[in-house]
């Protein structure tokens, strides 16, 4: 089951992998298969698309970058049971992993993706060489994950044009430039059987009971039990992890580095993919280098990147 027809424009997945209980899991590519494996995971409403300028970046650097779309997003299958769930998504990361050799990776999720990373190198399902968390953390903010989940609900019956499409994306993301060419947005979208635009993911993920006390629990647990090289990178704008909630993760993991892009929103890799893109490289350089063997959590953090109350890397 899927929502419907892929647009002309919209590019084909590079490679399916099996994943949890059949589903078809699709991904893409850069760089060097003999380079450090990075695996980079989206978040919730998101494709594997929202990673590619940052994987050309890690490819054009020596590594191997490659993103997948989560189950019910993009080209991946949805799941027939309509199950969405922390559990399931990290048995899925560890399919791709299997299928790409059983290399050890580093970790580099997104919101719902960085959820699924933590779990994985947190409860040991995955021995990952390093771990990234983009905009998320065990404390989030429930305001800003109300929004989210309400621009995903929206509009249930589909939409008449892309110009609609745009409109509703650029109220939920007003700090963004609208797009030039609204042929862009086909990636995002599938036309149903009714003859309008569809968002790509399944709408029962949007009915997934999420139990934040459990969450904030095994999540704390998780960053807790970490001793591999972390980096926690947090949007300015974000209105989902705040700098309460970054700091709470930095005492629960305090050899974890930190970086606040602070002109960049939840979304910060789409927001700022040219800073984010250079903050993990130089990560990954002291951590994971290219050729080399991977660092031992014990080194002190970059003092560029030391987790201290108040630390922000301006940018312009």
């Amino acid at each position: 089951m899927s929502a419907g027809t892929r647009l002309p424009g919209t590019p084909d997945p590079m490679f399916r992998w099996p994943g949890a209980q059949g589903v078809s899991i699709a991904g893409d590519c850069w760089g060097n298969p003999a380079g450090p494996l990075i695996l980079l995971q989206h978040g919730g409403g998101q494709t594997r698309h929202a990673w590619k300028n940052v994987g050309e970046t890690l490819g054009r650097a020596g590594y191997y970058a490659v993103a997948f779309d989560a189950r019910g997003h993009g080209d991946s299958d949805w799941a027939p049971d309509g199950i969405y769930g922390q559990d399931i998504m990290v048995e899925d990361l560890l399919c791709v992993i299997r299928a790409l050799g059983g290399r050890r990776p580093v970790l580099v999720g997104a919101s719902m993706g960085g959820g699924t990373s933590l779990v994985a190198a947190g409860e040991d399902h995955v021995d990952a060489t390093a771990l990234v968390l983009v905009d998320i953390a065990p404390q989030i903010e429930a305001a800003g994950v109300e929004k989210i989940q309400a621009f995903m609900s929206q509009r249930p019956e589909g939409f008449d044009t892309l110009e609609e499409v745009a409109a509703v994306i650029g109220a939920y993301q007003p700090h963004r430039k609208p797009p030039k060419d609204l042929a862009g947005l086909a990636k995002n979208l599938r036309m149903g059987p009714d003859g309008r635009y569809h968002w790509h993911w399944d709408p029962r993920f949007m009915t997934l009971r999420r139990e934040f006390d459990k969450r904030v629990i095994r999540l704390e647990a998780c960053a807790r039990a970490l001793t591999l090289p972390t980096l926690l990178v947090r949007g300015g704008l974000s209105d989902v992890l705040s700098e309460a909630g970054a700091q709470a993760f930095l005492a629960l993991c305090p050899h974890s580095e930190y970086m606040n892009i602070t002109d960049a929103g939840h979304m910060v890799a789409g927001d700022r993919n040219d800073i984010f893109g250079h903050a993990v490289i130089d990560f990954l350089a002291r951590t994971v280098p290219i050729g080399g063997s991977p660092v031992n959590p014990a080194h002190e953090p970059h003092p560029q990147h030391r987790g201290l109350p108040g630390d922000v890397v301006d940018v312009p």
